[in-house]
Order: structure tokens, then sequence, then C-alpha cells
């Protein structure tokens, strides 16, 4: 599980890439974690949204705090993708972020070669039960 810190209740302290994913969580650096995840520059953070409808700017707002150091922002909308409110990607692109939503599946993919270029990106990821290829 992800290191618990004194001011959140998830932290791992550095962004790192995704090894694999599925029964509702995500494995990485030697670690695992149950539930939707947040990669940002500062680390990786538990998300407490667990389904498209969840998605709001308060769910977002660790990622538009962030916004200096993202360019490309991969939202994992779970096992398909979903609709994504409109006015949620105009107000991050308020905050110069470009955001692309998809399944949970392509987010990790991109956002890992994105991440192994040392791109400035960030995912927020929906938990899955399976792996879609």
């Amino acid at each position: 599980m992800i290191k618990q810190s004194k001011d959140e209740a998830s932290f791992l302290p550095q962004q790192v890439i995704f090894d694999a994913y599925g029964s509702m969580g995500f494995y990485f650096a030697d670690m695992s974690h149950k539930g939707s995840i947040l990669s940002l520059p500062n680390g990786m953070h538990a998300w407490n949204v667990t389904s498209a409808k969840d998605i709001n700017l308060s769910s977002l707002a660790p990622i538009i705090a962030q916004s200096k150091n993202i360019d490309v922002l991969l939202i994992g909308m779970g096992e398909e993708i979903a609709f994504f409110d409109k006015s949620i990607r105009e107000e991050l692109k308020k905050h110069s972020i470009i955001v692309e939503a998809v399944s949970t599946s392509a987010a990790i993919s991109t956002y890992n070669v994105l991440l192994a270029e040392k791109r400035a990106v960030a995912a927020a990821l929906i938990a899955v039960e399976r792996v879609k290829i």
C-alpha cells in the first residue's frame, strides 16, 4: 500500500511507472494500492473516485494545484471511455493542461511512455477489476 502521510490519506513522494493493474488496484515500485489513484509530479496519491460520475472540479483539485508542473493529464475513465464534462475540460485548459479522457488501460499505457520520456504528465486513474487489452 502507499505509505501513510501526516497530511494525506495515502502518498508516495515520487511519480513512478505502473507495473500492472486490475483487481481494483495498481502495482508500482514494489508496492500495491487498492482503489483509484492520482499520479502527480509530487507523487502518487489515493483518489476517492470510483466512477466517471465522481469526476468533478473538486476531485481534480490536486491536479489544478500542481498545474504549473503538468502539460498533459490522462484520465483513465474505467474499463470503457465515459462521458467527460466539457466544463471540466475548459477549466483544465485555463490552467494550460491538455486532458485526454480514455479507458484506464489506454491511460496507463500512454502515461508510462510519457513518464519514461520525462514529460510533464499526470494521471487520474479509476481502478478497474479486469485488464482490457
